[in-house]
């Protein structure tokens, strides 16, 4: 079976082809960094906006690497949670060509499409993914919780940000510090060559009395430091520093939770999970704790549209279909702690 993904819930418009085995046949991505970095964030309107110039390209493009629209079996499409006139844009494409193809469709939810991604390979590569159940920290511009993830398509929350997601908080201070947007991937660069130690920061809700995180203090912690110091002329050390404070909590209560919920299989997944200090330090981690640490390319962490179509493939299995009346939604009213919506 193939399935055409399609993703458009914030800033990327995607589109992809996958086998329910997780084979990527195709999967394209078309960014919108250009149209938001003069805000220095995304802008709702002008992301939808894009959306509608680039969508149907995105799909032809697909479609053309996997050989065409007859090679469809299936349509998934986001429908949330994410930027509601974003969604609408791949929600409307994806029900056109399902209708005019009499497709079966189905909404993926995108925050468990980021929980499945491990699962993605291309053809002939050997797919190295973790038996079930295993403990997943997905953490992005707009979510960081972690999950023990039981089945296929299905997740309980253990714990999430209580304010900013973590890369919210990367991107935040990289604006404090002039880096430009986005801002987490250059805050990883120069935290490489910063002494994390050099400056005085807060560890942020360290406790593993709870699995849930806070970053405001921490972002409020930078940007007083800016404001009595005025920002580095080599603000590497001050990116180190903040970057430690944040892998460091990330990795610690998610293996707390691997070893809490008696499994010893770690994933990660969402945008922040291609950081190079996030990724060594779960590495060192996992490795002193006895935890496997499975990570995917970074082109599976970042929205694309091919976890889309393997999440939705899951719910296909399943025999779970979903009708022409799809809504797209902000935010699940389903994803509540210890609960989260199976596959959509």
């Amino acid at each position: 079976m193939r399935v055409l993904g399609i993703e458009s819930s914030c800033d990327e418009t995607a589109a992809a082809v996958v086998t329910e085995r997780g084979e990527v046949i195709a999967d394209v991505v078309a960014s919108q960094i250009a149209v938001h970095a003069p805000y220095g964030g995304v802008v709702p309107e002008l992301a939808s906006r894009a959306h509608v110039q680039n969508v149907v390209p995105v799909i032809e493009q697909a479609l053309a690497e996997a050989g065409g629209l007859d090679t469809i079996d299936a349509v998934a499409v986001t429908n949330g949670p994410g930027l509601v006139g974003a969604l609408l844009v791949g929600l409307s494409a994806a029900k056109a060509i399902a209708f005019g193809r009499e497709l079966p469709l189905v909404g993926v939810d995108h925050l468990v499409g980021h929980l499945f991604a491990v699962y993605l390979h291309r053809a002939g590569e050997l797919a190295s993914a973790p038996e079930l159940p295993y403990v997943a920290l997905l953490v992005s511009g707009g979510h960081t919780a972690i999950y023990e993830v039981t089945a296929p398509g299905e997740a309980r929350i253990l714990g999430q940000t209580r304010d900013d997601a973590a890369g919210e908080a990367f991107d935040k201070v990289a604006k404090l510090l002039g880096l430009g947007y986005p801002g987490g991937p250059v805050v990883d660069r120069l935290a490489a060559r910063g002494d994390a130690n050099a400056i005085e920061l807060p560890s942020p809700m360290s406790s593993r009395r709870t699995l849930d995180f806070s970053f405001s203090g921490l972002k409020t912690a930078v940007a007083r430091y800016v404001k009595q110091n005025g920002v580095p002329e080599d603000p590497a050390d001050l990116c180190a520093a903040f970057q430690r404070r944040v892998v460091r909590v990330l990795v610690s209560k998610s293996v707390h939770a691997c070893k809490e919920r008696g499994v010893p299989r770690l994933v990660l997944g969402g945008g922040v999970a291609a950081n190079r200090g996030l990724r060594a330090r779960a590495a060192e981690v996992c490795a002193e704790k006895g935890v496997s640490l499975f990570v995917p390319p970074v082109s599976s962490c970042t929205d694309n549209a091919a976890m889309i179509a393997y999440a939705g493939a899951l719910r296909l299995a399943a025999g779970e279909r979903d009708g022409l009346d799809l809504a797209a939604y902000s935010r699940s009213p389903d994803v509540k702690r210890g609960k989260m919506a199976k596959a959509r």
